[in-house]
């Protein structure tokens, strides 16, 4: 394997790690700080994969997620770094369709965690995400960032049931 892919799927398979354990949080505050370093291992892995428009997103998001945990991601703020990630994307991109995806998933991520405060609506907002990202890693051929993604999609689905089952059980008593 060349060492570009080496690097680019260590630093993915960290990226990976990090969105694992931000769907077992309970707040806001602690989803945003493991996404955080998810983006952050996402920067490196972007860099060593030639993902150029999956870098610049990777970028962007890190400073998405940054002002959201901090709780300063205004809705000003939303609309700029949409923007930029959407025209900075577009520009950087260097994989056709599937540069656009990780376009797409940022910028549906970035409306979801400005519009609300709740943990299981990211969780479905995430699994969206890593469909997406699914397939430009596949592209890429950052091979275990895929089966990451997709053993992180369907963790996150088996999350999003078992919040569903905690919130009925809650309810009937």
């Amino acid at each position: 394997m060349q060492t570009h892919l080496l690097i680019g799927n260590i630093f993915s398979f960290f990226s990976a790690m990090c969105i694992a354990v931000s769907v077992i949080k309970r707040s806001k505050k602690g989803f945003m700080l493991w996404q955080i370093g998810d983006t952050a291992f996402g920067i490196v892995a972007n860099v060593a994969l030639f993902a150029y428009a999956a870098l610049v997103i990777s970028i962007i998001c890190l400073i998405r997620n940054c002002l959201s945990y901090m709780g300063k991601l205004t809705k000003k703020i939303t609309f700029v770094l949409l923007c930029l990630s959407i025209i900075i994307g577009f520009y950087a991109n260097n994989l056709g369709l599937i540069g656009w995806l990780p376009i797409i998933a940022s910028a549906s991520y970035t409306v979801c965690i400005y519009v609300t405060k709740n943990e299981q609506q990211m969780r479905y907002a995430l699994t969206f995400n890593m469909a997406l990202w699914f397939l430009h890693n596949l592209y890429v051929m950052a091979y275990p960032s895929a089966i990451a993604n997709v053993l992180l999609l369907l963790w996150t689905i088996w999350q999003i049931v078992k919040e569903y089952q905690r919130q009925e059980l809650t309810h009937k008593f």
